[in-house]
Order: C-alpha cells, then structure tokens, then sequence
C-alpha cells in the first residue's frame, strides 16, 4: 500500500508552482492520510547528505503561500544529472547517486513537476531506478505536447498583456515603436497570445519567417491612416532575418537567447527613421502572482495526479484537455514540444484584425 510519497519541481519556476505543491499535499493528506515529502532544489536535494527535504502537512500552506510566485521547495535546470563524478576516489553517475536518494527517502510514489525536457530526464531516472512516477507539465512556454494549458503559462500571458498596456501610451506620447521582447525558447505562444490581447500592430514568433521590409511596410501603412507609434511584441527565439540565433553571452561563459528586439529596433530604424525603444520582460513573466486560472489548473492536477498514485496508474502525465484534466502515457508526453503550427486559429484571428505575423502565404 501507498504509505509515502515525494514531489520535486524540475527545470525553470513559474508562477502556480505552489499552488500544485498545495494541492497535492492536501488530496494525499486529507483523502489518503499518506506522508509527503518534499525535495528541495530539483533532484540536488537527492544529492545532499542527510537528504535535502522536508515533511509537508496542511498547516504549511494556510498562508499566503499558493498565492506566491516560484517554487519554496526550490528548483534547478542546470547541469547533467547523467554526468560522471568522483565520489570517495570513484567514478559514479549522478543519477545513480539520485536513485540511491529516492530509495534512502523510502518513498512508493513521486511527483514531478516540470516542462517537456524535465519530464524526459524524470522519466529517465524513474526507469532506471524503478520509482513509481507521475508528471506534472509546467511552462510559460506551453509547449508540452498534448497539453492544452500547462502550469505558469496564463500568468505569463497576462503579464506580457499587462506589458503592452503600459507601453500603448508612452510609444502614442512619443510617436515611437516599442519593441517587447518575451520568453518562448522554441515556441511563440506567449507571443501570439498577449500580442493579440495586447493590441499589438506586429507579431514575431519563431514558427514563422518574417520580414524586416514587411514590417517596415507596416508600420508606413500604419502612418498613412494617422497612427503615430506601433506596437511589436517578439519571442525570444525569433531568428535574425538572415537566419542566426540572437543570443547573448555571459560573464559566466554562458550563451542564452536574447537580443532580438535590439536587432529588429536597429533594422526598423535604419528603413522607416521611427524611433524605437525596446523592452525585454525576461523573468519577470516567470515571477509573477500567479492568474486564477493557474492556481485552478495548478490545483485539478495536483489532486488529479494524487488520485492516479491511489489508482496505482504510474509513468503517467496529467494534462488539460477539453476544459478537464486528463492523463496520458508519460511516453506520449515527455520529450516533446508544442510548437505553434501555420492554421492555428489565433493566426487567422491576428491576420483578420491587421496584424503583420510574419509571412504566412
């Protein structure tokens, strides 16, 4: 019988992370009277002598603490759990050490939260040390496969939305084109979604080939029916024209994407003499409150995935679908991505409202 299980969140936070973390605690204590630990810092606290983790009741989250952006129980999307190190003069792979955590703990169950490339190595891990595993799907990008909503993606919508109302007066007042740069390593997502509820003259997604005259075409088009500014919203990893990377490098060595709104504010200056200021939200959409319908979702999938433990259902994911939370085979999920494909329908609803997003014909 189930008598014990753990949850750790996995790779970047989000918003509603812990309003999962809450979920879960209450459906396994209150439904199961099952003990549930939490790790701490991802699978690092697996790694740590004694254990990093600590025991979750009811009473830690009568506070304030689902409403808080993060994880409290700490996160890592860094480093190679599978790498070699040398332990006590020997060459050991980390996720046997991670394994030797899981079993050390005694847990029958963990929960792990995490987006498309955490879930993969969690399935990795979970098979290889035979733990009974469930998936969560956070990510403000919500490129999880199958997945209509994951965890933390509407809060980061809603604050790149926020973004572009506060930046529609200042461009009107010095008849500029702002540029907002947000998240979305390999989908546009938030892109599309805050730039149609945001208003937004341009949008710039990475599933989409764009042009710089386009855009400048645009924005004269704009000019001639008397608008004095426009509005670009672009994701992080829209490409230069040309096809390379925007990116940035770090005094740590690191390469990470970025920059691209600097590059489209320098091209679209230099064709249309428009003053241009560019925004980068970054973090910001990670760290925020999270919306209502995080917290929502955060919370049918906590209960949901506590529920497939007592049904004894494992390497299973939770998802949304179909205004509901549903399970798939965490095979059919893990690994992959939900890119924004050419008939999506809020294409044709950019498209039917003006809006230049790339060359789509």
């Amino acid at each position: 019988m189930v008598k014990k299980i753990a949850i750790l969140t996995s790779g970047g936070d989000c918003a509603g992370l812990n309003a999962v973390i809450r979920a879960v605690t209450l459906r396994a204590h209150n439904k199961y009277n099952w003990e549930i630990y939490g790790i701490k810092d991802g699978t690092l606290g697996l790694l740590k002598e004694p254990l990093d983790v600590i025991k979750l009741n009811p009473q830690n989250f009568e506070g304030s603490l689902m409403r808080m952006g993060g994880t409290f129980l700490g996160s890592n999307n860094k480093g190679n759990p599978f790498k070699k190190i040398i332990r006590n003069g020997k060459k050991i792979d980390s996720s046997d050490l991670v394994i030797e955590g899981f079993k050390k703990l005694g847990i029958d169950a963990l929960i792990g939260i995490g987006g498309d490339g955490s879930l993969k190595i969690l399935q990795s891990i979970t098979k290889k040390g035979n733990i009974n595993f469930v998936g969560i799907p956070k990510t403000i990008d919500n490129d999880v496969k199958h997945n209509e909503l994951s965890i933390g993606y509407d809060t980061a919508v809603d604050v790149a939305t926020n973004a572009l109302d506060m930046l529609q007066p200042t461009a009107a007042s010095h008849r500029r084109v702002m540029i907002l740069e947000v998240m979305g390593r390999d989908a546009g997502h938030i892109a599309l979604n805050a730039g149609i509820a945001g208003g937004a003259d341009v949008i710039l997604i990475p599933e989409i080939q764009y042009s710089i005259k386009s855009i400048a075409d645009h924005i004269e088009k704009l000019r001639s029916k008397g608008r004095n500014h426009a509005l670009i919203v672009v994701a992080e990893a829209v490409k230069k024209e040309n096809g390379k990377k925007a990116t940035v490098k770090y005094v740590d060595g690191e390469v990470r994407l970025g920059g691209i709104g600097n590059y489209l504010g320098d091209a679209i200056y230099k064709i249309t003499d428009s003053e241009t200021r560019v925004t980068v939200l970054g973090h910001v959409q990670r760290g925020a409150q999270p919306t209502h319908r995080d917290r929502l979702i955060a919370s049918a999938f906590g209960v949901h995935a506590v529920d497939l433990i007592a049904k004894k259902k494992f390497n299973r994911v939770v998802i949304w679908k179909d205004r509901g939370v549903q399970d798939l085979m965490l095979s059919q999920v893990a690994g992959y991505s939900k890119t924004v494909q050419k008939n999506d329908p809020l294409i044709k609803v950019a498209e039917g409202l003006g809006i230049y997003i790339g060359e789509t014909n």
